[in-house]
């Protein structure tokens, strides 16, 4: 009988075992990953943004907690961060969802650093399609050192990893307040496990399971999204940049490979679904033919940066994006943290971004949890 049992070894569930053994006490805690390697799927395949808030002048909440989380990241794991490049946003003068005064309104009002930017920056932008250019506070992250971190600590808390393993049903008994999860290895040995309490941080694999676990009450969707990464000319090798809000992109430095990462809003999304049982978002992927959009997005980026058509694309990281479908009209990114009816004490948990980390912390910290 386990204490707890986490679902997924993504940088959300690493943290949670941690948290559970040592803030919570847990004494028998169990992390499971179906990938050979922790931190492999969502929370290596991405922009790798630490977000200050600037991303989101649609959503006030999710902009004030970025605001919030990104200075306790830097401090948790500044070993992670990449600050020396400098940042900057730049609003568009045609179908942009915010003026540049709009832009500095919102910042101010959410407390985030802004400033103008100096004019051999603003230079590098074709003044007939961006209305002016902001210098910000924005980090990237490192998934690989992150990935190292959350290796040594499971290990030096003497936390049971177990690696190759997917977890196909969950049952609960109402009587003893504990469930049974059925596993099969890589090999296709099945397993099963007992534990008390139940955290789902499978992210877009929330609601494929079988047994008693019903699917999330919120609704969820998925894309197959593609994230270009780029070897830049001297230009852009010691910048970020994001211009917004709305059919644009954004090109900033990919720490763990040493690249930066190409993302347009019209083009990294491939395809999308509705989250559905049975329908395994990460099979979907496997199967997807996998044709790159990274021409598309230089094209229509360099028309804004004219320096992009510079760039060499290196690699893309496919992968598949989920979303709350509530938030789809203002691009907030709000947690999922769900305590499931039918299954006495099994969370399901999800973030969109690696700051909500600490949003699933203080909910957390509110629970009350037994061990015995």
């Amino acid at each position: 009988m386990y204490d707890a049992i986490i679902i997924g070894g993504g940088f959300y569930g690493a943290v949670l075992a941690l948290y559970l053994r040592t803030q919570r006490q847990f004494a028998g805690v169990l992390l499971i990953e179906r990938e050979a390697e922790l931190l492999t799927r969502a929370s290596y395949n991405n922009q790798a943004r630490v977000h200050y808030g600037y991303h989101y002048p649609r959503s006030y909440t999710t902009a004030y907690r970025s605001r919030v989380n990104l200075p306790r990241f830097v401090r948790d794991f500044p070993f992670a961060v990449k600050t020396d490049f400098t940042k900057v946003y730049a609003i568009a003068r045609r179908n942009s969802k915010v003026t540049a005064r709009q832009f500095v309104r919102f910042c101010h009002e959410i407390g985030a650093e802004i400033e103008p930017a100096p004019q051999a920056l603003k230079q590098l932008f074709e003044p007939k399609l961006i209305e002016d250019v902001f210098l910000v506070k924005e980090y990237a992250f490192d998934a690989l050192r992150l990935r190292g971190w959350a290796e040594e600590e499971l290990r030096r808390h003497g936390m049971e990893v177990r690696l190759g393993v997917r977890v196909t049903a969950i049952h609960g008994d109402v009587s003893t307040r504990s469930h049974s999860l059925q596993c099969v290895t890589a090999a296709g040995e099945v397993n099963h496990f007992t534990t008390r309490y139940v955290f789902n941080c499978t992210y877009s694999g929330l609601n494929q399971f079988g047994g008693d676990f019903t699917t999330t009450k919120i609704r969820l969707k998925h894309e197959i999204t593609e994230m270009g990464l780029m070897a830049v000319p001297t230009a852009l090798q010691d910048l970020g940049v994001t211009v917004m809000d709305g059919p644009f992109f954004s090109i900033m430095p990919f720490p763990a490979r040493n690249l930066h990462s190409l993302s347009h809003v019209r083009y990294t999304p491939h395809l999308h679904w509705f989250d559905q049982a049975g329908v395994d978002p990460y099979q979907r992927l496997e199967q997807y033919a996998k044709e790159s959009r990274v021409e598309r997005m230089v094209r229509d980026a360099a028309r804004y940066l004219p320096a992009l058509l510079d760039v060499r694309q290196v690699d893309s990281l496919f992968e598949v994006k989920t979303v709350l479908v509530k938030n789809e009209s203002d691009d907030g990114r709000p947690i999922l943290f769900e305590r499931h009816a039918t299954l006495p004490n099994c969370y399901s948990i999800m973030g969109g971004k690696i700051d909500n980390i600490y949003d699933v912390l203080e909910k957390l910290d509110v629970e009350s949890f037994s061990s015995g």
